[in-house]
């Protein structure tokens, strides 16, 4: 029996973060369904297709990450949330893990370090709703 693909919705405010990112997911066991180019933009699209997975890029305009993850998490708990940031300052860190992220990916990332920090969330996901 084939596993379940995991959805994902990227946001992040940069194109070329985001591509590189779809890049990475594409053909694994992900389905990257959305993309969000601000805090906010994520918040709308999270509430609508329901996600597995949220990498969600820390500064961004409208509402930065954290403010988007206090938001979706509340909304959807059920929602792991991935922290990609450029800024893996203690605060940061802590601030997130508090707020429900369940994971960080520090960029510059490379491939294995997005899919190793994907495949310890989506294993959680898969033990809550297989």
């Amino acid at each position: 029996m084939a596993r379940r693909r995991i959805s994902i919705i990227i946001a992040d405010d940069n194109d070329m973060m985001r591509s590189v990112l779809r890049a990475m997911l594409r053909g694994e066991e992900y389905d990257v369904i959305g993309e969000a180019r601000n805090g906010q933009a994520a918040i709308d699209i999270v509430d609508r297709l329901k996600p597995d997975i949220v990498c969600m890029d820390v500064v961004m305009p409208e509402k930065s990450g954290i403010e988007a993850l206090c938001e979706i998490k509340v909304a959807n708990p059920a929602t792991e949330v991935v922290m990609v940031t450029g800024n893996s300052d203690p605060e940061t860190v802590q601030e997130s893990i508090m707020n429900g992220a369940s994971g960080f990916i520090i960029k510059p990332f490379n491939a294995a370090r997005v899919l190793d920090a994907l495949a310890k969330v989506s294993h959680r996901v898969r033990q809550a709703k297989p």
